[in-house]
């Protein structure tokens, strides 16, 4: 079994966590970049693999997996981060029509060539959560079908803050919370990186689009 990486200090926490005393190897991925490996064997470990679902070769194979819905948000987390994106960009593509039509646009994707598997994460996140996502077919000429799980605008947002649970915190807010959560009130400012954190800074607009009185600023991070 073998774990690859370009971030050591995630491969660190795999060995500490395994207790494995096996060393970090370097490797050449298929891109052609230097990236770091865990590479280890362990045949009871491997055999409890088999039986929650995971299997050989399982990007093909892959479908549903015994995963306690406690430990869902972090499941679906490491499958974002290794199989998926977090992507934001302005749109500017209206602006023909009328040059305030600028939109701030933010996506949580999972690709998978499993169709079985994206639909059962899709359905655990669902009854989790209420957010039922998109799922689109991805066609590559002389290429296998690859499955793309989406989420955007109110719900993206909402799954960020459900799957990183752990480390979404507010860096300022003053007086009464707003009530309402709607997309519309939700700017996505810009990349950030404070103190060895990364993620995206988002807050409150105001004045609301809604109209709604009486909000007042609040700004966080997601990494």
């Amino acid at each position: 079994m073998s774990v690859v990486s370009k971030n050591v200090d995630l491969l660190e926490t795999l060995r500490r966590c395994l207790r494995l005393r096996v060393s970090i190897s370097e490797c050449q991925a298929k891109c052609g970049r230097v990236v770091r490996r865990v590479q280890w064997g362990d045949r009871a470990f491997y055999d409890a693999l088999l039986m929650i679902g995971l299997t050989p070769a399982k990007s093909l194979t892959l479908g549903p997996l015994a995963i306690p819905d406690e430990y869902f948000p972090d499941f679906f987390r490491g499958c974002i981060d290794g199989d998926g994106s977090v992507l934001v960009y302005i749109d500017r593509y209206h602006t023909a029509k009328n040059e305030r039509y600028v939109y701030e646009r933010l996506y949580v994707s999972l690709v998978s060539a499993s169709r079985p598997f994206v639909d059962w994460v899709q359905a655990n996140v669902q009854r989790l959560t209420s957010l039922k996502g998109v799922i689109e077919a991805q066609h590559r000429k002389g290429r296998r079908v690859i499955w793309l799980l989406r989420y955007a605008k109110r719900e993206s947002l909402d799954l960020l803050r459900w799957m990183y649970y752990r480390t979404f915190r507010p860096l300022r807010a003053s007086g009464p919370k707003p009530s309402h959560s709607c997309w519309g009130c939700v700017k996505i400012i810009r990349a950030v990186r404070r103190r060895g954190e990364t993620g995206i800074l988002v807050a409150l607009k105001t004045p609301c689009p809604q109209g709604l009185r009486g909000s007042t600023p609040l700004a966080g991070t997601i990494p």
